[in-house]
């Protein structure tokens, strides 16, 4: 993922929380971690949402696409880490028309010239299932006088969409409104108040 997204405290919050912090002692660590998954869970759905909107993508397919790291007493980072790269325009909603495919990557519904989903002349066409709905384009060459192809892209790369826009925003202003109140309940739960 390029960048990243960073949660970041104002001082009073962190003052309050300083004396908590001290009368945990040991115990410190693992309220802590609970606190950030807590949060982090709740920023991960927003963001979620967020970037179903901003790709156009299905939340099916954001959702298998997000991997997450949880905090630990250890290591008290919350990560969401994505692989992929360009996505296919099998996954915008694609349907084959007579000028192309039509797909609607960042929700903003395009003819693809020269892309294809089925076989055959129009308007006999076939659908391949061995093809799995993949949207195909020519390549320009031929193999055995037959046209080679290969699957189209939508240029669209969700770890480079996590980090921008209003998927970012619901991730930053939803961890930075509910870490500081979190912190404060799971560290008063190990103080036994």
């Amino acid at each position: 993922m390029s960048g990243g997204l960073f949660v970041t405290l104002d001082a009073s919050a962190l003052e309050r929380l300083g004396n908590l912090i001290g009368a945990a002692g040991k115990n410190a660590p693992q309220a802590l971690a609970r606190a950030i998954n807590h949060t982090g869970d709740k920023a991960k759905t927003q963001m979620t949402r967020a970037l179903t909107a901003q790709t156009g993508l299905k939340r099916r397919v954001i959702v298998k696409a997000l991997r997450v790291n949880k905090a630990s007493p250890g290591a008290l980072t919350y990560t969401i880490k994505s692989a992929g790269g360009n996505v296919g325009l099998k996954y915008f909603g694609a349907r084959e028309t007579r000028a192309g495919v039509s797909a609607a990557p960042w929700n903003n519904r395009s003819i693809y010239p020269h892309t294809f989903m089925k076989a055959g002349w129009w308007p006999y066409r076939v659908v391949k299932s061995n093809w799995n709905g993949q949207v195909f384009e020519r390549t320009g060459s031929k193999t055995a006088n037959m046209d080679r192809f290969q699957k189209a892209r939508s240029g669209l790369f969700i770890p480079e969409e996590m980090v921008k826009g209003a998927t970012a925003e619901a991730f930053n202003s939803t961890a930075a409104a509910d870490l500081p109140g979190r912190l404060e309940h799971e560290l008063g739960r190990m103080l036994g108040g």
